[in-house]
């Protein structure tokens, strides 16, 4: 029987790759996508992929399409191996507190960043990914490292992600004795489009940063323990 994963935030970018990396590993895929109708990557993946891979419109800040989307995919699988909160918001990165920082959007990213992981996880945690095999991965970034912050701004997405971390640890204290554990994953500076344009000069394409988070989630060895893991994508740890 094939393992079972849900990815948020799966319409293109390192969502999308993680939901191809998945498959490709043999996965049967839940893909959460933020747009009505699948896009064009998701719909060349189900062309190569068929029933293998399963797409649900998954706004991670709206209680309601949560719970919608949450409901839908418990009609069609008993439980989900892996669970991947990867939607995200970046915001306003250039403001610094003696601009006109836009706060009410400050809200809308912690919105999607911080609390959208709780109410995906919440809305399948029981009895989807209650046991020893369990693993959710939120996808968060060295932005929300308050040990080692250089930055003077990025007030949403690094509030947001450091808000991300607590929630990780929060997470892992309660359900690691009931057998799923939580992780909190930097995943590189990816080349993806979250400032508008893409990010030429980054690190790794998304499909390199989706095949080495993935090869996480295949280490019990590393995120098996009583203290919550804050790691990159190579498993190197990072200061909370």
């Amino acid at each position: 029987m094939s393992k079972v994963a849900c990815v948020t935030g799966a319409d293109y970018g390192l969502g999308l790759e993680l939901s191809a990396g998945l498959l490709e590993r043999g996965y049967k895929v839940f893909a959460g996508r933020y747009c009505l109708e699948d896009g064009e990557g998701l719909t060349a993946l189900k062309s190569r992929y068929g029933e293998q891979l399963l797409t649900v419109h998954m706004d991670v800040s709206d209680d309601a399409s949560v719970s919608s989307a949450a409901d839908w995919i418990k009609e069609r699988t008993e439980t989900i191996d892996v669970l991947i909160n990867n939607a995200a918001k970046l915001g306003d990165i250039q403001q610094t507190i003696f601009g006109e920082p836009r706060f009410q959007e400050m809200l809308d990213v912690y919105n999607v960043n911080a609390v959208g992981p709780l109410r995906v996880a919440h809305a399948l945690i029981q009895p989807h990914l209650r046991s020893e095999t369990k693993l959710i991965m939120n996808i968060s970034s060295e932005a929300g490292s308050i040990g080692d912050c250089w930055r003077t701004n990025w007030f949403a997405y690094a509030m947001s992600k450091a808000a991300l971390n607590m929630e990780t640890a929060l997470l892992h204290k309660e359900l690691e004795p009931l057998g799923t554990s939580v992780i909190s994953v930097h995943p590189g500076w990816v080349r993806t489009y979250m400032q508008g344009k893409l990010d030429e000069a980054a690190t790794y394409t998304s499909a390199e940063a989706a095949s080495h988070i993935l090869n996480l989630a295949e280490r019990p060895d590393l995120y098996k323990s009583e203290t919550p893991l804050f790691v990159d994508l190579l498993g190197n740890p990072l200061p909370w």
